[in-house]
């Protein structure tokens, strides 16, 4: 792997995020604009005017008890459905505790996210050809098992590239300078994903590091870093695409920071006044990511307000379809929690079964 050399006072400067699309809604870096048919714009705004709404009904359900963990996502929606729409299928996923969205349009049924959500232990029983793990909740930990199964990628001459995503909190972890490290020492086809969404559950990120930016920090690990607008879908796309092409040519890993903003709460339990201003938000509000590809859209003639109308109709009642499903999906059981673990259940198990029943 080529490294080019470049002054020591970058690594002491700050880096400019890539923005392609403006907030309102004007193209700013031609050579960035991802090659999208119309039909694949008006997919991609489906799938983010889709995910809020899911994520406005969830927190609606989280809250009347029927479902469990939740983590709310809006604001979010450039960073989460555009890297994945970057990525082809054979891909693989490795997410946290708030990258359901990844999941659910790589392929996981949208009822066993909330089986998930709920505890059963069918939420984790990932479809054959769904190339994802369960999000993580142990802070940090997927990012080494992307690492991991690029490793495996590479081992086997796979042109697969792996994904992970944490926040600026799990930048923080060791397991995440573990896996850079080991990316660069091995050059594997993996792409570190951070959604900056300026705090670690309460702690604003200036607090975490000294560092400029995260993207700094793949420089001692010896692989590429970007900084990216992560409210601007169009960058994202842009830079998770270029990073799978480098990686499926043998060019290495991608530590990708995309500076987003999380408009809900971190978790249900989470109070936003305690930490954040009314004015901060307002202002990150003004990025929203929908409303900045929307307003492109409409400029080109391919979308409207009846079109995002009919889009949160639809989400409505697939999410109201398939939270039903999971409420009546079975019941775990001991029993049969057991037996999902083992393909011979052992004999001390075996006993335990029978003390259940």
């Amino acid at each position: 792997m080529s490294k080019s050399k470049i002054p020591y006072e970058v690594y002491t400067e700050e880096v400019e995020a890539l923005t392609v699309l403006s907030p309102d809604g004007e193209i700013v870096n031609k050579d960035k604009v991802p090659n999208l048919s119309d039909d694949q714009l008006k997919e991609l705004m489906y799938r983010m005017v889709f995910t809020r709404t899911w994520d406005e009904r969830a927190i609606n359900l989280g809250r009347q008890g029927r479902l469990g963990f939740y983590a709310p996502v809006s604001g979010q929606e450039a960073t989460m459905v555009g890297s994945e729409f970057a990525l082809d299928k054979n891909d693989f996923v490795c997410p946290g505790y708030r990258d359901m969205p990844q999941l659910v349009w790589h392929g996981l049924p949208l009822y066993q996210a909330f089986l998930y959500s709920r505890g059963h232990q069918h939420g984790g029983q990932i479809p054959e050809g769904v190339n994802v793990l369960m999000p993580q909740i142990i802070i940090g930990a997927q990012v080494l098992h992307a690492m991991g199964i690029a490793m495996g990628y590479k081992l086997k001459k796979q042109k697969q590239v792996a994904i992970t995503y944490t926040g600026d909190g799990g930048s923080s972890e060791g397991d995440f300078y573990e896996a850079m490290n080991f990316a660069g020492a091995f050059n594997l086809p993996v792409i570190f994903f951070v959604q900056n969404n300026g705090y670690a559950i309460t702690t604003p990120f200036a607090k975490q590091t000294a560092a400029l930016s995260i993207a700094h920090k793949a420089v001692a690990a010896g692989i590429r870093g970007v900084k990216i607008d992560g409210m601007d879908v169009f960058a994202v796309i842009s830079a998770v695409q270029e990073a799978a092409e480098r990686a499926r040519n043998g060019e290495g890993a991608t530590l990708i920071e995309a500076v987003t903003y999380r408009f809900r709460p971190h978790s249900l339990s989470d109070d936003t006044s305690k930490y954040r201003t009314k004015e901060e938000e307002g202002e990150w509000n003004e990025k929203d990511p929908i409303a900045r590809l929307a307003k492109y859209l409409e400029k080109k003639g391919l979308w409207t307000d009846e079109d995002t109308a009919r889009v949160k109709e639809e989400a409505k009642a697939k999410v109201n379809e398939q939270i039903k499903k999971a409420e009546q999906t079975e019941k775990m059981t001991v029993s049969g929690l057991i037996d999902s673990m083992f393909e011979t259940t052992p004999k001390h198990l075996e006993e335990q079964k029978a003390d259940f029943k």
